[in-house]
């Protein structure tokens, strides 16, 4: 018995939204149209829809069984209430929307309508481009959803190839947060670590950052707080102090990000016993902060290295 398709409208063919409909297109249902208001727009769907009408709006949700609405977080509420006050919603319709922030709150005034909401967030950057489609079989998603309906956004997420993760209503926005501190503020940090070098007069940093930040990152991942090296691990207060002495003529923002990612890293190897007390005590003095860090967990102890296991980041 052939698997059941649906019928697809795109609300929003931006770097998220044309790349989740070519891969629901590629699973076997039918987009049956999408919006796009800017050139950039236009063609991207152009390139990933091919042969799918660019209409207005409230024409997509009429057209789609599934509704995929790929627009900004700040819109969705008043997206989803403004089409509910038109009556453009219908029972029996599935409407998804791929906001990280948000899970179904927004979908009140639709849900009252009967309509079936979904929460499905990839967590994944997007380039907007046929290249994304691969990187979907490695992509987890964030779900939210009723009861009755889990199954359905489970499905759908495995049929563009990716992972269903479920998230809590409630905890919708820290799990979102947990990603753009993860993701976004890696993507300022890389590059501020690039604008350094280039004032240290080496003009190659993606080739000497790149195998450093990919074992730090595996690091991390694999081990978490056990990864960590360093100056502020180590408690080496002088360097940290010629660090930010070098760092103070520079763009204004790089001092501030390096002292408060220095700081954030001493008081969880405080917390996590890399750091005594004193030394903890001796790094936020050296980076302008007083007071004493919070007090260690009751985790055992992991010692400071000795001095054979020095590393040299």
């Amino acid at each position: 018995m052939p698997r059941p398709w649906l019928r697809v409208g795109v609300v929003g063919a931006g770097r998220v939204g044309a790349v989740l409909g070519a891969a629901l297109a590629a699973a076997g249902h039918r987009v049956v149209a999408v919006s796009a208001v800017s050139e950039a727009s236009r063609e991207r769907a152009d390139a990933l829809l091919p042969g799918v009408p660019v209409q207005p709006v409230e024409d997509v949700v009429a057209a789609g069984d599934l509704v995929l609405l790929a627009v900004p977080d700040d819109a969705l509420a008043d997206l989803v209430a403004g089409l509910g006050a038109r009556g453009l919603w219908r029972p029996g319709q599935i409407a998804a929307h791929t906001s990280g922030r948000h899970g179904l709150a927004p979908f009140a005034p639709a849900a009252d309508r009967g309509v079936l909401p979904l929460a499905l967030h990839p967590a994944m950057t997007f380039t907007g481009t046929s290249l994304d489609l691969a990187r979907l079989t490695e992509c987890c998603f964030g779900i939210t959803a009723p009861d009755p309906v889990r199954a359905v956004a489970e499905a759908l997420v495995v049929e563009m190839g990716g992972e269903p993760v479920w998230v809590p209503e409630e905890a919708r926005t820290l799990y979102h947060a947990a990603l753009a501190h993860g993701s976004n503020h890696l993507v300022t940090l890389v590059a501020q670590a690039r604008e350094i070098l280039a004032a240290a007069g080496i003009e190659d940093g993606e080739r000497l950052l790149r195998p450093l930040l990919q074992a730090s990152l595996d690091g991390s991942l694999a081990s978490g707080d056990g990864a960590l090296t360093g100056p502020v691990s180590r408690g080496d207060v002088g360097t940290l102090a010629a660090h930010l002495d070098a760092l103070e003529p520079l763009a204004e923002d790089l001092r501030p990000a390096y002292v408060a990612h220095a700081t954030a890293t001493a008081h969880r190897a405080a917390r996590t016993r890399r750091l005594r007390p004193d030394q903890a005590d001796a790094v936020l003095a050296a980076l302008g902060e007083a007071g004493t860090p919070p007090s260690p967990l009751s985790s055992p102890a992991v010692p400071p290295p000795t001095p054979d296991e020095k590393d040299h980041r």
